[in-house]
């Protein structure tokens, strides 16, 4: 389980993407650090990336493969991946993705 993530500002507006197959709340942390938590519903979507991103991963699956790879990577709750900043990647989500997306 998850910790809690606690002393945020979180900005009640949700961002939602790609007609709402994506829909997060933005946070603020008190040292100044931003991460977004969110749900993607089962879809393929490509995403791009300003800074570098750590994607957490709470609940469900999905598959990815970033700008520069050739081959998918499978993930699944409980695990991590990160992508570069300044770049693009394509996810297919095979169950509703419960996330934390750490930015910087």
């Amino acid at each position: 389980m998850p910790q809690p993530i606690e002393n945020v500002s979180v900005n009640p507006e949700a961002n939602i993407y790609f007609d709402g197959r994506c829909v997060s709340h933005s946070l603020q942390l008190a040292d100044g650090s931003r991460k977004s938590v969110g749900v993607i519903f089962p879809s393929s979507l490509t995403f791009s990336t300003g800074e570098p991103e750590l994607m957490e991963l709470i609940k469900g699956r999905c598959r990815i493969k970033r700008e520069d790879e050739a081959d998918w990577s499978e993930f699944g709750g409980g695990e991590q991946f990160s992508v570069a900043g300044n770049s693009r990647f394509d996810i297919e989500t095979l169950e509703t993705l419960h996330y934390i997306c750490h930015f910087g």
